[in-house]
């Protein structure tokens, strides 16, 4: 049997949601990627061009730092990795993470949630920081998706 992680960044909550509600649903363990400077109200303001979310989504090299790294990544074979959609693609903290592992014969999953976008470009932007995994197609989820509804999509993915 393949252990399972969910892994995911929720600026807000929302997508916390949804991750616990998955790690439930397909049996999984759970962890918080969390920034090493904690993002504020203001960091997220899209509107602001010179807010810190802005400024990282328009500097495709940017890295925020995390606060942490799991320690037994290497027990996983399939990752959930969920985060809310910003500017039609992962936050880049999620490239922080995949590249702070050997991701090598993994099973990468994005999920993500969104008030209104798609999963745009998320993984022609995350490929990059997937070297040697597997990187599979993610969907969007409503904070209010059920544990029925997240595992009927898991289990068309994973054997």
């Amino acid at each position: 049997m393949s252990r399972k992680l969910v892994a995911y960044f929720s600026a807000t909550g929302t997508t916390a949601k949804v991750a616990e509600t998955l790690a439930d649903a397909v049996g999984a363990d759970i962890y918080e990627i969390e920034p090493e400077v904690p993002y504020t109200e203001a960091d997220l303001n899209w509107r602001d061009a010179n807010s810190r979310s802005s400024i990282e989504m328009n500097d495709p090299l940017s890295r925020p730092a995390i606060a942490g790294k799991r320690d037994n990544m290497a027990d996983y074979d399939t990752i959930y990795v969920g985060f809310p959609i910003w500017w039609y693609v992962a936050p880049t903290i999620i490239n922080t993470f995949l590249e702070s592992y050997d991701m090598t014969g993994k099973t990468i999953i994005p999920f993500a949630t969104s008030g209104s976008s798609g999963m745009g470009k998320t993984n022609e932007k995350l490929l990059r920081s997937c070297l040697g995994a597997n990187l599979l197609e993610g969907k969007v989820f409503k904070v209010t998706a059920s544990e029925s509804e997240l595992n009927a999509w898991a289990s068309k993915l994973t054997p």
